[in-house]
């Protein structure tokens, strides 16, 4: 999954369900570049525009009900997709580009310490990925590499823009994968900017919440008179 960039993560069904305060999303805004060197990953689209991103399935039990959702409100997304769930569900991935999808290397085992690593170990990790996702899709190439939990390093950057995929980032965070609760992702998703890339999950978890939210804020942004597009990749 991709957790906050603080590195925080869960893998299971919980999360902050017991009424305590829920953790406070932020607008991140774009950097000119990261430390060490290097451009930084997208996290904008121009004008009114928005995009909405969803890692880590894909997930039996949730990506065909994103899929219908989407389907019904004419949006299209970025599945950011871990290369062990495609080899599990390569069917849902052809499902995801049936529908007009973008299909986004979410890395093979979402090792948040994947960009720590030697080189070579980085550029094995990201190049099998592609290579599962591309089976599973009938040829279709993913088109962009995002970092899990958002840890970029410029070693992480300049590796996958080397095999061709656009470093992509976001810039609205519900951290709907600690499960806050519907009212809070769908607070923070309605809020979002002109231009915001928004992430959400439906792999690593019960995402229950998160769809619930995501139907009741994606008519809302559209209410708004933004457009949900697909980010460009470089």
């Amino acid at each position: 999954m991709s957790p906050s960039p603080s590195g925080s993560s869960s893998d299971d069904d919980g999360g902050a369900v017991d009424g305590s305060q829920p953790p406070t999303a932020q607008f991140r805004g774009q950097p000119a570049s990261l430390p060490g060197g290097g451009k930084s990953p997208l996290r904008t689209v121009g004008g009114k525009n928005i995009a909405l991103t969803i890692d880590d399935g894909p997930s039996p039990t949730y990506t065909p009900e994103y899929l219908r959702l989407l389907a019904k409100l004419h949006i299209k997304a970025v599945f950011c997709l871990i290369g062990e769930n495609v080899q599990r569900y390569p069917n849902l991935v052809k499902q995801i580009v049936a529908g007009g999808h973008l299909l986004c290397n979410h890395t093979m085992h979402h090792d948040e310490h994947l960009g720590t690593k030697s080189t070579s170990t980085i550029h094995q990790d990201i190049t099998a990925t592609t290579a599962v996702i591309m089976k599973a899709s009938g040829g279709v190439r993913p088109v962009f590499f995002r970092a899990p939990g958002g840890n970029w390093t410029s070693r992480l950057l300049a590796e996958s823009r080397k095999v061709g995929l656009t470093p992509l980032d976001w810039s609205v965070d519900p951290r709907d994968w600690s499960r806050p609760g519907v009212a809070h992702i769908t607070t923070v998703i309605k809020n979002a900017k002109p231009g915001s890339i928004i992430l959400c999950h439906d792999g690593g978890g019960n995402r229950t919440q998160t769809y619930a939210a995501l139907q009741k804020a994606l008519p809302a942004l559209k209410s708004r008179g933004l457009t949900f597009v697909t980010p460009r990749p470089e």
